[in-house]
């Protein structure tokens, strides 16, 4: 492997991209004066985006699978399911600084925008925690289908995201993709399932 394939293949190279988005807002976060409300939108978009692309890359894959591009992200699923994670925690800390009190976030928990991104939120957590090598390793079977919680979390995500904004534009432009991509997985492997040849009695 050449020193660009090295360098492009590093996780700190990786995770440093991942990191652009995020450090842009704790920037603008941090400036005296700043408007944490408007905040809200994009790190929730970014969250929500690269949840979009980690569970895409699977039926991507089996779409594209000499892609170098789809091949090189999905070596990378895990980091870039890690980065959504962060980036949902990093938009609920910007809820709860803007709010401001826990009074006022509970008496809007029962708004279908709120409760389905706190429970979003929770679906992450076990994944986000078990996304390492070790968890792998432990949860063996298990992990498989312990990670398949993401599935649930990418609905409540879209519900959270339609229900909180006006318009549901842009986070169809987002999810309608990966429906589209998941259904074709799910033909495919319909598709290569052997067919039942028992005997007849």
């Amino acid at each position: 492997m050449t020193g660009a394939g090295r360098l492009l293949g590093s996780r700190p190279l990786v995770w440093a991209v991942l990191s652009v988005p995020a450090v842009l807002l704790v920037t603008v976060a941090l400036t005296p004066g700043a408007d944490l409300e408007e905040l809200l939108h994009p790190s929730g978009e970014w969250s929500a985006r690269l949840l979009v692309v980690a569970l895409a890359l699977t039926p991507l894959s089996l779409l594209l699978p000499r892609n170098r591009l789809v091949r090189w992200l999905l070596a990378r699923r895990r980091a870039i399911g890690v980065a959504a994670f962060g980036y949902a925690a990093l938009h609920t800390l910007f809820y709860v600084l803007a709010m401001g009190n826990l009074g006022d976030m509970l008496a809007e928990l029962g708004a279908t925008g709120i409760w389905t991104g706190w429970l979003a939120l929770l679906l992450f957590v076990p994944l986000a925690v078990t996304s390492n090598d070790r968890s792998m390793r432990l949860l063996r079977a298990g992990w498989k289908r312990l990670q398949r919680l993401a599935y649930p979390a990418a609905l409540l995500t879209l519900v959270h995201w339609v229900a909180i904004h006006d318009g549901v534009g842009a986070a169809l432009a987002h999810f309608v993709p990966l429906a589209a991509l998941q259904a074709y997985r799910i033909h495919r492997l319909r598709s290569s399932a052997p067919a039942f040849s028992g005997r007849q009695t």
